[in-house]
């Protein structure tokens, strides 16, 4: 029997299914995503979460007239099923493959690209005023997370929508609130009642008239919230978590209809997510709403899918696994620990020593390593919520009374929350310590989360020290000697494994601004190159060496460790030495850590010319994996081979043409 799945060439096909095949569809979806992303894994817990939310969306409205834009945008596989690309969803986070979230050159159906959480509301009122500036009709729907109210950029955008446009539609996608057992019908019954035509034809006049009255307005918003009130008392809906304790990011309160009523949206819900009905005439009931609107839907992260639901974390961003259970596959004997968890190892034993030093994470702990330390010291640990200006601010005001907070965010996180790096940290020359992991590429995921930008825009930033540790026991080394400074220090290292070397029992305490030396000339030859390999491109650097070694080079190689302050002695000693200087970095080149060599070169009047390995000047797409990437721009030891040869091959045959 053929699946309604495979019948979905369109959103438009959709509209034309029965209930019950609509039913039908969402297990078939759930299967899908099951089944596919086992293979290279993805969002899985989020996707599996918002099936009947999607297939009620794309049956309610119609895209790509319509637009929906996504907050984060990593639960829009559904949305890409539906939307003409499930011939192609196998691709999924793989080279030349589909992308994991949302991008506008991929479909005509993704209105908005984004990778960050917060931007949806924002962005979505943009495109309703634009709608309005212009006279046309589509509805403009935001579907924003529960976690999303934690970023401040949806609060900026709540208090605007009202006064700046009337046709709105947000969708509060919540997932981790509980719809008590006894909701049953009763909330069903006032639900469809909120949402039935000739109650809202009621409500409409009514209001009408109501404002012709004195005190009119007044009474209509005290009649607002006794609706709500009323609804909530006779449902006993739960808006607490699941726990019935409160999380640490603080929610408790996004579950009442009070914070959209006083900002002028009108709210509905609590509604169950997976009831395909009610979804579908709650959105009805949205499309036509005279007045911006906030529907609350409760949706389980995982639906479908067992060992999802009981890992919630794990799933919510999964490699490949085994279908069956869930499980990973099996680690390779003596294979390097991840650079995360040597990270979160070192934080707990740093914690152990220096009762000044705490770590923090904006949501992240298990991405970057802090669940150890959450685990291990859980009153030295705080998870702020997806909310990278507050953690940053957060640990600045730790900082002035004497603590070492360590700020645990991915690099093209961190970006969020310049500013306050700039004016709060910086400018006060307070001891935070960032750590940024993801620096570099984050292969699947793709320009969104790559960290090719961070040497750049601290650079310029004063009384910062900026480290890349060359392997996991120099970055443990790094973060010992960060909290010994006065000063606000940085970290880069990348995702995914490690070099494989030991880890020393005690840490070394490491020079501030100082360079190591890791061959020296030879003085055997007149062809000398000198190797600048930045953190993680050592191994790419010995390669070079070796194979330049091999053709009769005489070659030396620096590991900076710090790009900001930069060794300028030793770097200016051997820029004189050589005959040629080479940098190497996982970053762009743009503003980068070549581009201070060139700097500091021209500073010192140094002739030397320098060869920079490093990203161009561009974002760079997904890929199934790093080395895909590192051959197709010349970030590979053949290349930089080539370009020191091509190098002195052009020198001599300047020096040939010069003695003719």
């Amino acid at each position: 029997m053929s699946r309604y799945l495979d019948m979905v060439d369109h959103p438009s096909h959709v509209k034309k299914l029965t209930l019950p095949q609509l039913l039908q569809l969402a297990e078939e979806i759930r299967q899908e995503l099951i089944t596919q992303l086992a293979k290279h894994g993805g969002h899985l817990g989020p996707n599996l979460g918002v099936v009947e939310l999607t297939l009620s969306l794309h049956y309610v409205f119609s895209t790509p007239q319509d637009k929906f834009v996504w907050d984060v945008s990593h639960q829009t596989y559904v949305h890409k099923l539906l939307t003409g690309r499930k011939n192609r969803f196998h691709t999924l986070r793989t080279t030349d493959g589909l992308n994991g979230f949302a991008l506008r050159s991929e479909s005509e159906h993704d209105c908005y690209g984004a990778g960050h959480a917060g931007t949806a509301l924002s962005a979505a009122l943009g495109m309703a005023v634009a709608r309005d500036q212009r006279g046309s009709h589509e509805n403009v729907v935001a579907i924003f997370g529960d976690a999303a109210l934690t970023n401040g950029i949806s609060f900026e955008a709540l208090n605007n929508i009202a006064h700046s446009t009337r046709r709105f539609i947000g969708i509060l996608n919540d997932n981790e609130w509980s719809i008590a057992k006894n909701v049953g019908a009763i909330a069903t019954y006032l639900n469809k009642l909120i949402t039935h035509p000739s109650y809202n034809r009621f409500q409409k006049d009514f209001e009408r008239w109501m404002r012709r009255v004195p005190k009119g307005d007044l009474a209509l918003r005290l009649g607002h919230k006794a609706e709500e009130a009323l609804k909530g008392a006779v449902t006993e809906v739960s808006l607490e978590p699941a726990t019935g304790i409160l999380g640490a990011d603080g929610r408790g309160g996004y579950g009442s209809s009070l914070i959209f009523e006083e900002m002028g949206l009108r709210y509905l819900g609590p509604i169950d997510g997976h009831d395909l009905s009610l979804l579908i005439s709650s959105l009805e009931f949205a499309r036509n709403c005279p007045q911006p609107v906030v529907l609350h839907i409760l949706t389980k992260k995982g639906k479908g899918y067992e060992v999802a639901i009981q890992q919630p974390e794990k799933f919510h961003g999964t490699g490949p696994y085994d279908v069956q259970t869930g499980a990973a596959p099996a680690a390779q004997p003596g294979a390097p620990p991840n650079y995360h968890e040597v990270f979160g190892q070192a934080m707990v034993r740093l914690c152990q020593k220096d009762n000044s030093i705490v770590g923090i994470t904006a949501a992240m702990p298990s991405g970057t390593g802090l669940k150890a330390l959450e685990k291990a010291m859980p009153n030295r640990y705080y998870d702020v919520g997806i909310a990278e200006e507050h953690a940053v601010l957060f640990a600045a005001g730790m900082a002035t009374m004497g603590f070492h907070p360590v700020c645990a965010i991915y690099s093209t996180f961190l970006q969020r929350a310049y500013d306050c790096i700039v004016h709060d940290v910086a400018l006060q020359d307070l001891p935070v310590i960032f750590c940024m992991d993801r620096a570099g590429l984050s292969a699947n995921d793709g320009p969104t989360h790559h960290g090719l930008f961070d040497i750049a825009y601290l650079r310029c930033v004063p009384n910062i020290i900026a480290m890349a540790p060359k392997d996991e026991d120099e970055l443990v080394d790094m973060m010992f000697t960060a909290t010994y400074q006065k000063h606000p220090a940085f970290i880069r290292y990348p995702r995914g494994a490690a070099e494989g070397v030991p880890i020393k029992d005690q840490p070394k305490l490491l020079e501030i601004g100082k360079a190591e030396v890791l061959q020296n000339f030879s003085q055997n030859g007149d062809r000398k190159v000198a190797l600048f390999p930045l953190g993680n491109m050592q191994k790419m650097a010995r390669d070079t060496a070796g194979q330049l070694a091999a053709g009769g080079f005489d070659v030396a190689m620096i590991n900076p460790r710090f790009t900001k302050p930069l060794d300028a002695g030793t770097t200016e000693f051997f820029g004189r030495a050589a005959d040629l200087v080479v940098t190497f970095e996982d970053h762009v080149l743009t503003g980068g850590y070549g581009s201070s060599i060139l700097e500091l070169f021209s500073e010192k009047q140094i002739p030397t010319p320098v060869a920079r390995i490093g990203w161009p000047d561009q974002f760079i797409e997904h890929a199934s994996n790093v080395e895909y990437l590192r051959e197709k721009y010349g970030l590979t030891a053949a290349h930089a081979v080539a370009m020191v040869k091509a190098h002195f091959g052009a020198e001599r045959a300047v020096g040939l043409a010069a003695a003719v």
